[in-house]
Formats: structure tokens, C-alpha cells, sequence
């Protein structure tokens, strides 16, 4: 295809960058037997997170896999990629992206030299990571081991504290059993929170506030954990009202080398769902953050971590911050964290899977600065009249909002896209940057205003109030942000739109 030839060329100026870099690498490549060259990578996902792990290779001049479930043959992540193979036949199709063995066979059978895992699905299943390893190709990402720890979010727990950072009070272990909930919440008192001991993105999450309620939420979570992640466990920490959820995101090597990037505030959330993040977090005490950005290091030294991660914290209304999980891959949010620190973070991923380090790649903390603010928004196919229930069908009209600031990471947002009801309501990441936190609020108003979605109910479409005559994305006014040189940050953590 003509695109291909272009980048691959050389006729493209990024491409020719690209050939400088590489050209400079070659000469200063570790002398390692880990050291091991891309050139060619799967992505074990599809939507959106595929066709940006497919960019990120073309530029590099990585060729690219793609696979699909049979419900996906008309999708885009299929289009964009160098290769595309079939996988799960007459499988669910939420199962077709999780059956490891067709994932690793189309992998052998193509000479695929890495496997992205994306977010989601795989991603962060420490038998897939292992499978790939005893297949012989490269799972972009932590080693298995270290997936495993962080996966098992009890263990995560313990090594945070052996690493003295400070947890919420909650299981040592998963709980097998009512009875010990009840024990807990009889310890402790409510509210409490239900988690998923293997998985995140807010499945298997249930917040408790009375007893009656217990039963219920035990059976409800224990449900959703078991559906999203093939395995049920449960543990319970004490849930903190109203508190600030921060992250923060952290990129190691395999020589022990980890650095931050800063931290994004995702505390605008529904549903325990990511809905609205922001880069650096404002009005956050100087104090504070360096302290959440050495807990985050200190910790993912400690378990000898490598590759990029987010780890999670809650901070309480005292200013007391509290660790809750470590993201073992890629996240959904990570665009904002590239757009205020120059750093493409896909390709550091790659090329710290080939065996690079963080230093030969220009990546030392005290090179990595933080340049203005940077807001996503997760522009979803949900229907507000009906409680944000996902909606499917064709789009029939689509223009989105672009301009100065903005980027967009999409897969089905185009004229002609058919919304499946079987996957992710995702449609479009917005993300809009400025000098500070007004600006970039602006122009993402403005930005939302723009979009024309017709087809299917979506969450951007703005509602002006008679009263102030500004947009309100998903019930939340961006005025707020624009009017304030720090900006509104202490929305509750569960927001209700």
C-alpha cells in the first residue's frame, strides 16, 4: 500500500528522523544477549490501542500483525495494519481475543518477532506473558513474574508495604467466602469496597454501606470479576470517601533503571470508570507529589520492573495518600502523559522490549520536564437519557472536533462505522493541551461542541444551560476549569454525572 511505501521509504520526514535515531542506535546498542531488534509485532487487541501501537511501529519501521474475532472483519485496527489473521473462530467474541493459543499460533506461524498486549483482554495475564515467552516471542511489557505479582492485587498490596508505601486497610488475601466479608466489615466498619483480586478498570468493584447491602454486592462482584477476568477472587479494603484518585506513570528497563513521568489526575470518574483525565494534577502539594512519584519508583524497583506502568493512588481529604494497584501495562490514559513530556511512550515500550536502556534512549528523570497541561476525554457510544446505557447501531453522520491542540485516538469514529454491542463503548479519545489548565479546558469545550455524531447516542453531546450559556460535557461544566488558574480537582471519586 502507498502509505507504507511512503513511511517505509524513507520519503516521510519522520521516517527519515527515525533513520537518524536508528542509525545511532546501531552504533551504541547494548552488548547484551538480551538485546534483540523488532521487526515485526502483533497486537493481541483491536480498536483504538492497536491502531496506536500500529503507528508507533510504522514510524519506527516495525511491520504489523493485527488480529480479529469474526465479529471485527469490517473493523478499522484490521485495515491498518501490515497483516491481519482471524482468531477465535466460532468463539464468543470477547473469548476469540482471550484464547491464547490461536493468539500465539498466528505469532509462530508469521514470524512475529513481539506481542503488544494493548489494555485490556490480555494484557495483563501473566499466563499470556509466560506463553509467549516459551513461545519464543517477546511480550511487550514486564516478565511474566512481575504481571503475576502486580496482577494479584493482594500481593501487590504486601510488596507495596514491604516497599514502605502506604496502603488502605483492607485483606491479606483474596476471601473465598461471605463470611469472612462480613468478619472484615464487623473489624472494620463500612463503607468497604469489594475488588477484583486479578483485574482492574472497575469490574468487580462494589462499594458497601450497610450491612443489608453486603450479600448482594458480594455475589454482584464476585460475578463481574468472574466474567472480565476468568477468575472470581475478591479482596476488601475500607473505602475512603471522597477522595482524589492520582496516578502515576512509571517506564522501567532491564538493567534497573526506573523513571517517572509525572502524575494525571483521574478522579472524574462514573461507574469506578476513567472518564475525564488531566495531566500534571493541579492544586496537588509540591511535597505530596514527590512523594507519590518516589513511592512510585521506590515500589517498582523493588519488584525489579520493566517496561511502562501506572502505579495508583488515593488521596483522602487529609491529604494522606494510599496506594491501590499497579497497571502492569499500557493505559487507556497515557496520551495525556505524552503530550506534557514529549515522550511517545509506545516506542520506549518497544524498544526497551528489545533490550535498549532508559539512559541510551535519552531517558534520565532529570530530562524529563513537564510542559503545560494536557485533558482526555473518553467520547463513548452511551445513551445519558438511558443512564449511560451503551447504544449500537451505523453511524450515519460524523465530524469531529479538530484544530490546535487537539488529537484524537479513534478506531470506529467514521461515517459508515457499525457500533458492536460486544465490546468496549469507547468511540473516541479526545485530548486537548495548552500552556496551563484553562487553556487546555478551553479548547477541549470547544473541541466537544464541534463533534456531530448521528446514529447512535453518545456522551460528548453538550447541553447549554439557559442559565450560564456554556457546554456541559457529560453534566460537568468546563467553565469551572477555564475560569480558575488551577482549575476544580476535588470531584469526588466516584462522580455522578
Amino acid at each position: 500500500m502507498f502509505r507504507y511505501g511512503v513511511v517505509r521509504g524513507g520519503l516521510g520526514l519522520l521516517a527519515v528522523r527515525r533513520a537518524c535515531v536508528l542509525s545511532r542506535f546501531a552504533h551504541s546498542a547494548p552488548q547484551s544477549a538480551e538485546y534483540r531488534p523488532i521487526k515485526k509485532v502483533m497486537v493481541a487487541n483491536r480498536g483504538e490501542i492497536a491502531i496506536r501501537v500500529f503507528r508507533a511501529c510504522t514510524e519506527l519501521g516495525i511491520r504489523t500483525v493485527a488480529v480479529y474475532s469474526e465479529q471485527d472483519t469490517g473493523q478499522m485496527h484490521r485495515q491498518k495494519a501490515d497483516e491481519a489473521y482471524l482468531i477465535g473462530k466460532g468463539l464468543p467474541p470477547v473469548a476469540a481475543y482471550l484464547h491464547i493459543p490461536d493468539i500465539i499460533k498466528v505469532a509462530k506461524d508469521n514470524n512475529v518477532d513481539a506481542i503488544h498486549p494493548g489494555y485490556g483482554f490480555l494484557s495483563e495475564r501473566s499466563d499470556f506473558a509466560q506463553a509467549c515467552a516459551d513461545a519464543g516471542v517477546m511480550f511487550v511489557g514486564p516478565n511474566p513474574e512481575t504481571v503475576r505479582k502486580m496482577g494479584d492485587k493482594v500481593e501487590a498490596r504486601t510488596l507495596a508495604i514491604n516497599a514502605g508505601v502506604p496502603v488502605v486497610p483492607g485483606t491479606d488475601s483474596p476471601i473465598s467466602s461471605l463470611q469472612e466479608a462480613q468478619a472484615f466489615a464487623q473489624t472494620y466498619g463500612f463503607p468497604i469496597i469489594f475488588k477484583a483480586a486479578y483485574g482492574g478498570g472497575g469490574r468487580g468493584m462494589r462499594v458497601v454501606r450497610e450491612y443489608e447491602e453486603l450479600e448482594e454486592n458480594y455475589q454482584r462482584a464476585y460475578s463481574e470479576a468472574l466474567t472480565a477476568f476468568g477468575n472470581g477472587a475478591l479482596f476488601i479494603e475500607k473505602f475512603i470517601e471522597k477522595p482524589r484518585h492520582i496516578e502515576v506513570q512509571i517506564l522501567g528497563d532491564k538493567y534497573g533503571n526506573v523513571i517517572h513521568l509525572y502524575e494525571r489526575d483521574c478522579s472524574i470518574q462514573r461507574r469506578h470508570q476513567k472518564v475525564v483525565e488531566i495531566a500534571p494534577a493541579v492544586q496537588l502539594d509540591p511535597h505530596l507529589r514527590d512523594r507519590l512519584h518516589a513511592d512510585a519508583v521506590n515500589l517498582a524497583k523493588q519488584v525489579g520492573y520493566e517496561n511502562a506502568g501506572t502505579v495508583e493512588f488515593l488521596l483522602d481529604k487529609h491529604g494522606k495518600h494510599y496506594f491501590i494497584e499497579v497497571n502492569s501495562r499500557l493505559q487507556v490514559e497515557h496520551t495525556v502523559t505524552e503530550e506534557i513530556t514529549d515522550v511517545d511512550l509506545v516506542h520506549a515500550q518497544l524498544r526497551v522490549c528489545e533490550g535498549r536502556s532508559l539512559p541510551e534512549l535519552g531517558l534520565k528523570q532529570d530530562k524529563i520536564r513537564v510542559n503545560g497541561c494536557s485533558i482526555q476525554c473518553r467520547v463513548t457510544t452511551e445513551d445519558p437519557a438511558r443512564g449511560f446505557q451503551p447504544d449500537t447501531g451505523r453511524i450515519e453522520v460524523f465530524r469531529s472536533g479538530e484544530g490546535m491542540g487537539i488529537r484524537l485516538d479513534s478506531a470506529s469514529a467514521f461515517q459508515g462505522a457499525v457500533i458492536s454491542p460486544h465490546y468496549d463503548s469507547l468511540l473516541v479519545k479526545v485530548i486537548a493541551s495548552g500552556k496551563d489548565l484553562p487553556t487546555a479546558a478551553s479548547k477541549m469545550s470547544r473541541a466537544l461542541a464541534e463533534f456531530r455524531v448521528r446514529g447512535v447516542k453518545t456522551s460528548d453531546k453538550p447541553d447549554i444551560s439557559p442559565q450560564t450559556k456554556r457546554p456541559q460535557v457529560l453534566g460537568k461544566s468546563w467553565s469551572s476549569l477555564r475560569s480558575s488558574p488551577a482549575g476544580d480537582q476535588t470531584k469526588q471519586h466516584r462522580a455522578k454525572w
